[in-house]
């Protein structure tokens, strides 16, 4: 007689898991923030323990604001200027996420923001791959095996974004999987990068756009159908163009039928949706909406360290907030896995050897 696991955190943690958006410099543990800023000589951070320093990037994230939730970066990418830093945040990456259950995970970063130590783009992007790969190697022999792919980012409000592509297609065979574009949305329209993406189309090169975060549809519809997006950052003010009716029923406006009907994949980040005013709490979150009516909805960190979270903390409160079960929850990794810009027999091959057997153990 088989009995399924309880899915309580430790259950839910031995759940393989796929994470789609997760930014490198949004992540590092308190303890190496620290230790970077000795070794750097950076002096300008707002705290010298690291539990100061944890409670601080978490408070100060949690303003409601997208702009002051970004101003947080500025002191993980002030200690990431430097090849052995990058090489050791991947490398910690790897081993946390893949300690966490993940067993696939598509990590960004912004190579233009790690140069003011004087490293070129090209130098940025090799140290993080050889961080990723020293990191995916020590957590296989730890017993969590895990691939990453890279995700190199270009910022909305500069001007490298054709740079950033370029370095998406010539490390394409190396370890990065795709482009996107980040940073503050409202005054910054994806379409100011039309050049790149219209390169990467070219190219054959897959990519995301940050879109539908703080900002509403027109981010939305200009990062498809002008951009070409395959995939949504968030995504998650989509929501504004359904209507709910006293009865539960909903109509779906044209923009929000073309994505679902579409399986547009929507990197959602319930915590960071929240800090940032996209949501008032995970229990009013969009999630549980786009879930029912079939959206191609993805469970994602956005920022392990600002958010003060991990891939299961985020299922356990998505569990916790819409009763979600084992069976709900292996389609959202699945709908990842489909999503993940791993080749077709890539994406089967971990959908069929790693996924479902995961998770036929849990359910029993």
């Amino acid at each position: 007689m088989t009995s399924t696991a309880p899915l309580d955190p430790t259950s839910i943690r031995r759940a393989p898991k796929v994470l789609l958006h997760d930014h490198l410099d949004g992540g590092l543990r308190p303890a190496t923030v620290l230790a970077l800023a000795r070794e750097t000589g950076y002096a300008e951070l707002p705290a010298d323990t690291e539990q100061g320093l944890a409670r601080w990037f978490r408070e100060s994230a949690d303003s409601g604001s997208l702009v002051r939730y970004l101003e947080t970066f500025a002191h993980t990418v002030g200690v990431m200027q430097t090849r052995e830093a990058l090489v050791r945040v991947a490398s910690e990456c790897a081993q946390d996420l893949a300690a966490d259950g993940v067993v696939y995970a598509e990590s960004r970063f912004a190579p233009e923001q790690h140069t003011d130590g004087g490293l070129t783009l090209e130098e940025v992007v090799e140290a993080v791959l050889e961080g990723f790969a020293e990191g995916c190697a020590a957590a296989a022999s730890a017993g969590h095996p895990i691939r990453v792919g890279v995700l190199v980012t270009a910022m909305r409000h500069a001007a490298r974004s054709r740079e950033i592509a370029e370095l998406a297609v010539t490390y394409r065979d190396a370890g990065v999987v795709g482009f996107d574009i980040a940073g503050a949305e409202a005054g910054y329209p994806p379409t100011r990068h039309l050049d790149a993406f219209e390169y990467l189309r070219q190219a054959n090169a897959h990519f995301t756009i940050h879109a539908g975060e703080a900002f509403g549809l027109p981010s939305i519809h200009e990062a498809l159908q002008w951009c070409g997006a395959e995939r949504l950052g968030h995504g998650v003010r989509i929501v504004d163009d359904i209507a709910v009716a006293a009865d539960g029923t909903a109509t779906l406006g044209r923009l929000a039928a073309y994505v679902r009907d579409q399986r547009i994949p929507l990197e959602l980040c319930p915590s960071s949706n929240v800090q940032t005013g996209a949501a008032a709490s995970v229990a009013e979150h969009p999630f549980g909406l786009l879930a029912a009516l079939r959206f191609r909805v993805t469970v994602n960190t956005d920022n392990r360290l600002m958010s003060d979270c991990t891939m299961t903390s985020e299922m356990s409160a998505l569990v916790e907030a819409f009763g979600y079960g084992w069976s709900d929850l292996q389609r959202f990794t699945i709908n990842a896995m489909k999503s993940s810009f791993l080749h077709f027999d890539e994406r089967l091959a971990i959908i069929d050897d790693v996924i479902k057997p995961g998770y036929a153990v849990l359910i029993g």
